[in-house]
């Protein structure tokens, strides 16, 4: 009988980054849904100046921070020494960086709470999945 053990290369080759992107930044999107609907439902004034934010934007900016992650993800496998590591620091740093147009805004404190808490849970679904993909180090 022989054992084989993968190798860290192999054990993150099952699902494609982009794949990961695609089916997280789904799961991500309907979550951040949900808080928008949760809001609205709650009376919350969706509203930043004088731009109503729409339920189905919550969606529709999630999606795009998936596939931005998924391109990241997808180059920092390729040109990182550390792509794992790379890829956490740059999305957590890039994560905390879209809280400012959210707690600048001319909005209510429930509105910038909603908006950062969409933030924070698309990115707390997004970014392990991600990174799991990743290898610790790039193959060389």
């Amino acid at each position: 009988m022989t054992t084989t053990t993968a190798s860290p290369s192999t054990t993150t080759a099952g699902r494609s980054i982009w794949k990961t992107a695609a089916i997280y930044g789904v799961v991500a999107a309907v979550a951040t849904t949900t808080i928008g609907a949760i809001a609205k439902a709650a009376d919350v004034p969706l509203v930043v100046g004088e731009l109503e934010v729409q339920v189905p934007a919550f969606a529709m900016f999630t999606l795009i921070a998936a596939a931005i992650g998924g391109l990241l993800a997808s180059q920092l496998q390729k040109r990182a020494g550390q792509p794992r590591r790379t890829f956490l620091i740059t999305t957590l740093v890039l994560t905390a960086l879209s809280f400012i147009p959210d707690l600048t805004a001319d909005a209510t404190t429930a509105t910038k709470l909603t908006l950062v808490g969409a933030h924070v849970v698309a990115a707390a679904v997004i970014i392990p999945a991600l990174a799991g993909r990743l290898s610790a180090t790039r193959a060389r």
